[in-house]
């Protein structure tokens, strides 16, 4: 009786662990194709909460405005949180 109790907690255990680990990874494949999808005009908002219009990309970087006064901010690409409005949208 107590190894049909080991035995099923393991698999729960084993199920719990696979499920996790699918999640993280279909979130991460979504936050890389939004990576890759960046282009110049979208509106994006930032992890430090800015949000702005990107103007230039480069390979790790993204420049963006962020007020009427066009004061440009350099970031890590992964500062991106979301894309609010996409350049095509506009």
């Amino acid at each position: 009786m107590e190894l049909m109790t080991t035995g099923l907690m393991l698999v729960i255990l084993v199920a719990f662990i696979f499920f996790n680990w699918r999640s993280s990874k279909k979130q991460q494949k979504e936050f890389n194709d939004m990576m890759d999808n960046l282009a110049v005009g979208d509106e994006v908002t930032l992890k430090c909460g800015l949000i702005g219009e990107i103007v230039s990309i480069r390979e790790e970087t993204i420049t963006v405005v962020t007020s009427k006064d066009k004061t440009k901010v350099r970031f890590l690409k992964t500062a991106v949180m979301t894309v609010d409005v996409k350049a095509s949208e506009k």
